[in-house]
């Protein structure tokens, strides 16, 4: 039986359900920990979101388990080591969402540049009252320089969108790779960019490397943007941050505790808040989904799933690693 934890898109399940048997949580609440627990218990593969702690309780409680997929590039809400001591192999789902996570990512960037969202709440609430030489002055992209802490697949993808805006790329990454962008270490490129742009899985290392310290670096008129992981930045020392004007505005698709936002962030302008939609078009939740599904199918052929996670099959599966 494979158990599948949320609602997906309908040609991932037809897919799915073709093959095997399936639990089938055909909802887009999430599993609570107690039914997650009781259905894995039989369960001999396993789909599930990165909103479902498969840590080594859930992971112990599967007797027959041998597959995660996981819908998801990220898989932080895998305990990977304990999989792989129990046999288990883990698969995610990279390269499919790279460019709707890329577009995002520009999304954010021109929003909090020219102050999009300010502008709509300002001209909603009917304060706009006709034109003004200074009225929202924002910051143009041409000639600023763009850094990329970590250049994998999604930060190759926003590098070259960057090219048409006519602005510099600087990286920072542990093995430097071949593009005209500059590699150089973290803490230059904290001082040097205008635009800073965060594309790391979280893994021990990368939680918190934006702290307290690492973000004073940053220049009074940059902004930073983050859709990878929120525990990758100090939340709590981004708002004081922000509060005292250390840095021009930010960006976030992601959060340290999600769904849970630091309070004092939801009053901030110049800050423009999603709720985690990186990979949120039609097109890539679909192609996500359907890639997990066909893991867990080459599986039950007895093939090695593509896209294994690394530590499970020696696949690395996340690209941009410090």
């Amino acid at each position: 039986m494979i158990l599948v934890t949320r609602r997906l898109p309908k040609p991932a399940i037809q897919l799915l359900r073709s093959h095997a048997p399936l639990c089938y949580h055909n909802s887009s609440r999430s599993l609570s920990r107690r039914e997650l627990l009781r259905k894995i218990r039989r369960a001999r593969g396993v789909v599930c979101l990165l909103t479902d702690r498969m840590d080594r309780q859930v992971i112990a409680a599967a007797e027959h388990l041998k597959i995660i997929a996981n819908v998801a590039v990220g898989y932080d809400n895998i305990d990977v080591p304990y999989a792989r001591s129990r046999g288990i192999i883990v698969t995610n789902t990279p390269g499919v969402l790279t460019d709707a996570v890329a577009d995002l990512t520009w999304a954010l960037i021109l929003a909090v540049a020219r102050r999009v969202v300010e502008s709509d709440r300002f001209t909603r609430r009917g304060r706009f009252k006709g034109w003004d030489m200074e009225l929202m002055l924002g910051t143009e992209l041409k000639g600023k320089v763009l850094g990329l802490i970590g250049f994998g697949r999604i930060g190759q993808a926003v590098a070259q969108r960057a090219v048409g805006f006519g602005m510099s790329i600087q990286y920072y990454q542990r093995h430097p790779v071949e593009h005209s962008g500059r590699p150089v270490p973290l803490e230059d490129l904290l001082r040097t960019s205008d635009f800073v742009s965060i594309h790391l899985p979280l893994t021990p290392e990368t939680h918190h490397l934006l702290d307290r310290k690492r973000l004073a670096l940053l220049k009074r008129t940059a902004f930073l943007i983050n859709t990878s992981r929120g525990p990758i930045v100090d939340e709590k020392a981004l708002a004081t941050a922000l509060e005292h004007h250390r840095l021009a505005g930010a960006g976030l698709d992601v959060f340290e505790r999600e769904p849970r936002i630091e309070p004092s962030l939801k009053k901030m302008d110049r800050l423009v808040l999603l709720p985690h939609i990186g990979s949120a078009t039609v097109e890539t939740r679909t192609a996500m989904a359907v890639k997990a599904c066909e893991s867990v199918l080459a599986f039950l052929r007895g093939e090695t799933p593509p896209n294994l996670v690394d530590g499970t099959g020696g696949g690395r599966g996340v690209t941009g690693l410090l």
